[in-house]
Order: C-alpha cells, then sequence, then structure tokens
C-alpha cells in the first residue's frame, strides 16, 4: 500500500472516530449555511440513494465538521476508482485489504454486491459462494459480428457447454463493442463491413495496425474512453470465466480486471479463430489460456510473448453437431431433394450470399453435362444465405443439371455431409466444417491479413485447390467428377487427418479444469 492510500486511510478511520459509523450520501455535499444533515448507524455510500436512519442537524457552527466531511468525500472518491468489481462468486473485493463497503480483509459488508456510476458496492441479495446453495457458474463469451466466424465460434463454445454441462454453467454470448460502448466505438461491425469492402483500406488497416507500438498506443487511448462502459458491461453478467473469440476482446477487459485485482480470481481466456494468419492484438500476455486452432498459431503466440503453459492447441471450435456421426449421403440427398446418385458439390457464398456464385454455378451446370453421352456426371447444392435476389435469379434458370438452390440454412453439417466437395472462400469456420467431413475444398476468395494464410494452409497440405476463375473452378470439379476421381479421393483422407472435430469439445473442458482450480483459492463472503 502506498503512502497516498495510507494518508486517505487515516482520514477513514479519523473520521469514523469523529461521528461514530456515519452513513453519508454524496448528495449532501451541497452543504447550506443554515443548516447540514448526517447520517448515522451504518456506513454505506451511494451517489443515487439516500439515508434511511436517524437525522443529525448541525449548524453553523459545524464548518470544522463540514471540512472533516469533504475530506472523506475525497477518499471515497479516491478508493472509488480503486475498489474491484464484485464479479461472481468473489462478489466485493480483492483481497487486499481496505476498501470500500469491506471490512480490511477482502469482505463483503452486504448480502451481495452491485455497483453503483463510481464502482462501489451495493446491496444485491447474495447468491453466490455457497452461502444458499451452489449457484451456476457463469460465462461471458467476448465477439462482434465483424464478419460470421465469431459468433460461430461463440455460439459452439456455448453449445458444447451446455451438452457437457447441463445448467452447471450460465453462459452469455455478447458483442462487447456493440453492446457496451458509447459511440462512434460502437459503430465498429459497421466499420469493418466498409473497409472490407475496399480493400485497401483494409489492407492499410490491418497490416498499419499490426506493430505493437501502434495497436497499444491505440488500445491504451480507447480505453480512457470506453472502460467504465466496458467495466459495467462486464459487471451486468458477474462472470467466473471470459472467453474472447475477437481480436479486439482482449486487451481493455484485461486492463480493468487487473486495475480490479480480479486477474487470478477470474479465468480470462482467448480462442483464436484464424487458422494460420493472425492479427498480432489476438495474444495479450495476461490471459489464463490462449486456444490455438492450429501450430501455426501456437508459434505466433509464443513469439508474441505468451508463455508455452499458457497455449493449448485444441483446433477452431466448431459447432457440436459435426462432431456427431454422419447420416448416410443417399439419405440426406434424398431429404435434401437432390439425386441420390450422382457425386455432387456444394457452392457457398457466406451467409450474405456474397461471391461470384451465379458465374461459378453457370459454368458448373455447363461442365458437369456431358455432351456426348446427353448426361449429366454430377450435381450442385447452392446455398444463397440470406441473399434472396440471388435465390431468385439461380432458381429462375433452366438448368442441364441437377441444382438445387437453398437460402440460408442452420444445418450445414448436412448439407456438407450430402456432397463430395465444396467451393467456398477461405473462411476459417468453413475450412474446419469441411476437413471434419472430409470434403475437399476449392477456394474462390480471401480476405486480405487474417484469411490470406488459409490459402496456403489448405493447398499444401493437400486438401484443395486456389481458384478465382469460375471456368477453372468448374474444370477442377469436373476432373474431380471424372477422370481425376483418385485426386479427389486423397484429398478427401488428407481433409480428415487435419480435422479437430472436438476441438470446442477439449475447449470446454479445460476451462472447466481451470475453474475447478480456482475454486481451490479462498472464498469471499457475502455476509457482514
Amino acid at each position: 500500500m502506498n503512502k497516498g492510500v495510507s494518508q486517505e486511510s487515516s482520514v477513514l478511520l479519523d473520521l469514523a472516530s469523529h461521528v461514530n459509523r456515519l452513513a453519508f450520501d454524496s448528495s449532501f455535499l451541497n452543504f447550506r449555511s443554515d443548516h447540514n444533515t448526517v447520517l448515522s448507524n451504518f456506513l454505506h455510500f451511494s451517489s443515487r440513494g439516500g439515508a434511511r436512519r436517524g437525522v443529525l442537524k448541525v449548524g453553523e457552527a459545524s464548518f470544522r465538521f463540514r471540512n472533516i466531511l469533504n475530506g472523506f468525500n475525497r477518499a471515497v472518491r479516491l478508493h472509488c476508482e480503486r475498489i474491484p468489481i464484485g464479479f461472481a462468486s468473489l462478489r466485493v473485493a480483492d483481497g487486499d485489504g481496505g476498501g470500500g463497503g469491506g471490512n480490511g480483509n477482502g469482505e463483503g459488508v452486504g448480502n451481495g454486491v452491485g455497483v453503483d456510476e463510481c464502482g462501489v458496492a451495493e446491496d444485491e441479495g447474495c447468491r453466490g459462494n455457497g452461502v444458499e446453495g451452489e449457484r451456476p457458474k457463469k460465462v461471458l463469451i467476448l465477439m462482434s459480428d465483424t464478419g460470421g466466424g465469431h459468433r460461430a465460434s461463440a455460439e459452439a463454445i456455448k453449445a458444447a457447454f451446455y451438452e457437457e454441462f447441463g445448467d452447471y454453467y450460465q453462459v452469455f454470448v455478447t458483442d462487447l463493442w456493440s453492446d457496451h460502448t458509447p459511440w462512434p466505438f460502437n459503430q465498429l461491425p459497421r466499420s469493418y463491413s466498409f473497409l472490407v469492402k475496399h480493400g485497401p483500406l483494409w489492407k492499410m488497416t490491418y497490416y498499419g495496425t499490426a506493430p505493437r507500438v501502434v495497436h497499444q498506443s491505440n488500445f491504451a487511448a480507447t480505453g480512457t474512453f470506453i472502460a467504465r462502459e466496458v467495466a459495467k458491461g462486464l459487471m451486468k453478467y458477474q462472470p467466473d470465466i471470459i472467453i474472447s473469440v475477437h481480436p479486439l476482446m482482449q486487451h481493455v477487459p484485461l486492463r480493468i480486471l487487473r486495475s480490479r485485482g480480479l486477474l487470478k480470481k477470474i479465468v480470462f481466456t482467448t480462442v483464436v479463430t484464424d487458422l494460420s494468419t493472425c492479427h498480432p492484438t489476438w495474444f495479450h500476455k495476461l490471459v489464463t489460456r490462449c486456444y490455438c486452432p492450429t501450430t501455426d498459431v501456437a508459434q505466433r503466440a509464443l513469439k508474441a510473448g505468451l508463455q508455452q503453459s499458457q497455449i493449448k492447441i485444441f483446433g477452431l471450435p466448431v459447432r457440436p453437431s459435426f462432431v456427431k456421426p454422419v447420416r448416410p449421403k443417399d439419405e440426406l440427398r434424398r431429404e435434401l431433394g437432390m439425386d441420390e446418385d450422382l457425386p455432387a458439390v456444394l457452392l457457398m457464398g457466406g451467409g450474405e450470399g456474397m461471391g461470384p456464385i451465379e458465374a461459378t454455378a453457370r459454368a458448373l451446370g455447363d461442365l458437369l453435362y456431358d455432351e456426348n453421352v446427353g448426361a449429366p456426371v454430377g450435381q450442385v447444392l447452392v446455398i444463397c444465405g440470406r441473399n434472396k435476389k440471388l435465390t431468385n435469379k439461380l432458381n429462375s434458370i433452366n438448368w442441364k443439371v441437377p441444382v438445387q438452390i437453398k437460402g440460408f440454412v442452420t444445418k450445414m453439417e448436412e448439407c456438407m455431409g450430402a456432397c463430395d466437395c465444396i467451393i467456398t472462400k477461405a473462411g476459417p469456420g468453413t475450412i474446419a466444417e469441411a476437413m471434419i467431413r472430409g470434403l475437399p475444398i476449392i477456394l474462390n476468395d480471401y480476405i486480405a491479413g487474417q484469411e490470406a494464410g488459409n490459402v496456403p494452409y489448405v493447398v499444401e497440405n493437400g486438401c484443395g485447390k486456389f481458384s478465382k476463375s469460375p471456368k477453372e473452378i468448374a474444370k477442377i470439379v469436373a476432373d474431380w467428377f471424372g477422370p481425376k476421381a483418385y485426386e479427389l479421393q486423397q484429398m478427401s483422407q488428407n481433409a480428415l487427418r487435419l480435422a479437430r472435430p472436438d476441438g470446442v469439445f477439449k475447449i470446454v473442458h479445460d476451462l472447466h479444469e481451470l475453474v475447478r482450480q480456482r475454486s481451490f483459492l479462498p472464498e469471499y463472503s457475502c455476509t457482514a
């Protein structure tokens, strides 16, 4: 404890000896010259709540007494910034002793805690630490809708927690920037969409912020404006575990937890959702654990300064439904309205149906039809996502081969299970899911920066090919369904070899073990 804190603590003790445990409300700072109101019997600070106990009127002769109260208020304001947020089972203080509503041993003085604008503990009723029975552990997953992969990973982790542990965990998913930061910071998802659509701007942003000196100074400046709102957002959930599935979700929350003395009491982990190249902001030395999908990412984490003990290589978290045994192809094709015998290619444009979907579908329709025998040699399943205009356009075409056109689908594992290969952009989630299903992959596009490394990851591991030309893509598929069927089979085996279908379950079990280890730390009482 430094000298300034010691001096302020002495002010508190001195005041307590003068006013016998006064309850002071900051709304009484505006003293009138005729009288002041002082409330007694217990110690309670609030910028909103009023006092409810005995009233003592003090006359004009109480000038010195008002000075004492003013000094006391300054001490309270100082300590408001130092009192840690009372998360979950920790409830009130950080165990360092002293500070706002505590008994000096890190124990709360009320029956549970909340936080007012200043960070001071407030009564909400005790709910944790086994005082009134076992409470569910709370998991907070931080993500942002900058692309669909982050939310997909968050939902996969949430589903895995439920499948493995049932009601033992309550899992919340929140877009930290959109939901818990002020304007203009809450416009991050919209800004990302704009930048990605203008490639040079996104390249400049991605690579320009990569140096540590740049992004750390940016986070420090940003934290000045959003730290209070982010702290309130975290407190809303009172988590035992915080999981970040986004590169911009580490620095500010960890800065807040460190300032509140909660790093050893709340499990904070990062789940990296990029397969190869990834932005340096993914890595922070203060995380409890960093889950990496590949050894490439793990090497980047080590280079960023993380310790080997912090890193686990479990694979990318994908929906638990992909782990379940796949039903026979003919059965899935029958349900999807497809031909049961012809080999099939899955053509995807993401949730928004973006990319050269129409041009690629037309090229496939031409090359998968054998003019010599007058019959198709393959079929196409097209996923248009939310792009209704594209869906209507494709439905209006007279195809020479069987083509099934779907909008937004929720059971992607069945669509993949019904097909023999896939055409998609280089999104990490789709790549990981395709590998689990053993589908050779044709990548037709990628986002500069985070997805650039996914192309060599797929190609160099013998799991697929890359081309932006719809005609060249159609030629590759036609060869796979004809004279180069052996290549299709080999790539399928390579994909299965790289797949990590149980990655999401390994992640949640490791998190469960971390929470179990933390449960051996001294618990903090909710009672006075």
